[in-house]
């Protein structure tokens, strides 16, 4: 027997000898899983169920039991240790709704308000003359630039050891909110490590004392914790990785030292224990857990998916409080559907293992549809007879390549007399359903967009889904010879500051392209795709010019952090050389040698 199915007999074995009353092991077995189904979810996982691969470990619950857990893999590749129910996984984003249970407990005990100016609690955040409550954070309404965008801007590897005083520095010294608080959604990390903060300036314990306390003792989680010290030894944990090759992995190295948005280090049966707690609260009053699970709503009245740390929503008819995580190669996702006292739990230590698509293969398994008529394929398919254009030319000028502040880049087309919408994932046929209006006719991807010819002449859509929108430019290419073409890139060269980040670019011409290079990553070369405007992966980036047409800024747009201002340094000024008075003569100084 070799070193991986020994550990796990080991572990097997342990469960079966542990503990466990007559009268519970009756119940767990009345709510077994059938064989058949078992088998089913084991071959989802099969794939990854082999010594010399990371892989998952997973759980079922249903009303107070859990009711089938198993892990698949490798916990630790080097030492060839098995994954297991009880092996601790950290869990990223799914940290959040801890955090936002705890603001909750203290609103609820009146140490603060929900609606209160976080300045009140975190005096070191900048007045930006917009008041950014408590709960924009918790809803993602706040504008507060993300900390993994900046941070990443500002040279950070995502391996660094990032520390909460870090992130707290960075945070000070933002000079804008992406949008007026409450205006729109957009998920922002930056503002659980500010909750994170508040809980420890309005309960006097650090985020870890304050939920071991008030959550995981009263549960019963013995093996959790947030874990804000990255030195910190931890008995049976998890590492993660990322694909090399189908047969080959690489570390995927974490060095938090940071909470609120992330950091939270748990197993199996402890989280299905919070999973419970949602049906059947053990722990304060259920006034809380209604809190933590009413949808956010934004200034205009529209209500959003995301509630405090939580996705809520609908599956198969049945409602859901969900959230996944995502940090280094750890990817996790928690499903719980009150109504039906359920709940599926999957961590995966593989950055590729995408544990929601796993969920919902097992949730398929497991739950049938409330009596919810589904949207048939062939009536959407019956639909897409509205496609065809009547005069496909009138729409010609919306057609080519868009981009969005938030990192978003499609294109549209006309094909056949008909309209298309590709982005990064597919290409979708859409209908024209007003005048410059189309919808997309495929089923689950409810997006509309409205073309808008500026006075101008530039071309801008606004898309729109249910929990949010975006506008998008269109990008036209300016043609240039290339003497023209390399002037231009010229004029754009230069040193480059941003006093939020204290970071600094540097862009030179190289081959014929603008090059982006600092002090701590490799060159890189951007793409040019119209006047002023570059692109560099999901950055663009777009220069600035005053009244004389001299370039002053560039402005950086990165998804969940946008127009980020770098200023154009002066060029430095050459050193006069120095000279030695020697009676009413001066000669030249030779210059000194390094270290002399």
């Amino acid at each position: 027997m070799n070193n991986f199915l020994l550990k796990t007999a080991v572990a097997l074995l342990m469960l079966v000898v542990s503990p466990c009353s007559t009268q519970a092991q009756d119940k767990i077995q009345a709510q077994a899983l059938p064989e058949a189904t078992k088998k089913q979810i084991d071959n989802l996982f099969s794939k990854w169920n082999a010594a010399s691969s990371p892989g998952f470990t997973i759980g079922i619950v249903r009303n107070d039991s859990l009711i089938y857990s198993k892990g698949y893999g490798s916990a630790n590749l080097e030492y060839s240790i098995p994954n297991s129910p009880e092996t601790i996984y950290h869990m990223a984003s799914i940290s959040k709704q801890f955090t936002a249970y705890c603001i909750l407990l203290l609103a609820k005990e009146g140490k603060l308000n929900l609606n209160d100016d976080v300045r009140k609690y975190l005096p070191w955040f900048p007045d930006l003359k917009q008041t950014v409550t408590i709960r924009h954070l918790l809803n993602h309404t706040s504008g507060v630039r993300d900390q993994w965008t900046l941070l990443e801007l500002s040279g950070t590897r995502s391996d660094d050891v990032i520390t909460q005083e870090h992130i707290i520095k960075l945070l000070s010294r933002q000079q804008a909110l992406d949008f007026t608080p409450g205006e729109q959604y957009s998920y922002s990390n930056s503002g659980f490590t500010m909750l994170s903060e508040i809980v420890k300036s309005a309960s006097g314990q650090s985020l870890r004392k304050f939920a071991d306390s008030t959550i995981f003792k009263p549960l019963g989680m013995r093996h959790t914790h947030i874990h804000d010290d990255h030195e910190e030894m931890v008995p049976n944990r998890a590492y993660s990785y990322q694909t090399v090759n189908k047969t080959t992995y690489k570390n995927s190295v974490l060095s938090y030292a940071n909470s609120g948005a992330t950091s939270l280090f748990t197993n199996v049966p402890d989280m299905a224990k919070w999973v419970m707690n949602f049906y059947a609260p053990k722990i304060r009053s259920p006034q809380v857990l209604a809190e933590l699970t009413r949808n956010g709503v934004l200034n205009n009245g529209k209500q959003i998916p995301y509630a405090s740390g939580l996705n809520v929503d609908e599956y198969r008819g049945w409602k859901q409080y969900s959230h996944g995580g995502a940090d280094a190669g750890f990817r996790t996702f928690v499903s719980v559907f009150p109504e039906a006292k359920m709940g599926v739990i999957v961590f995966s230590n593989l950055a590729e293992g995408n544990p929601s698509a796993r969920a919902y293969e097992m949730i398929d398994l497991l739950l049938k549809d409330k009596g919810v008529k589904k949207p048939a394929v062939a009536q959407a398919l019956a639909d897409s007879s509205k496609a065809k254009l009547a005069n496909a030319a009138a729409f010609q000028d919306f057609t080519g390549d868009y981009y969005a502040a938030d990192g978003a880049r499609f294109s549209y087309s006309l094909k056949n007399g008909k309209f298309y919408w590709k982005s990064p994932v597919a290409e979708y046929l859409l209908a024209n359903v007003e005048k410059n209006t189309f919808s997309s006719l495929r089923v689950g991807v409810n997006s509309k967009f409205v073309f808008t010819k500026q006075a101008d002449g530039s071309v801008q859509v606004v898309q729109t889904w249910p929990d949010n929108e975006r506008i998008l430019q269109k990008i036209n290419p300016v043609v240039l010879d290339a003497a023209a073409h390399a002037k231009l890139l010229q004029a754009y060269a230069g040193t480059y500051y941003s006093p939020e980040l204290e970071y600094m670019y540097t862009l030179f011409v190289k081959d014929q392209k603008l090059v982006l290079a600092d002090s701590k990553t490799k060159d890189e070369p951007l793409e040019y795709l119209d006047k002023e405007l570059f692109a560099l992966y999901g950055v663009f980036i777009k220069f600035k010019r005053d009244k004389h047409q001299k370039i002053t800024q560039l402005e950086m747009n990165a998804g969940r952090a946008k127009h980020l201002m770098f200023d154009k340094m002066p060029p430095p000024k050459s050193k006069p050389k120095p000279v030695v008075q020697t009676g009413s003569e001066a000669k030249e100084m030779p210059p000194k040698a390094i270290g002399s």
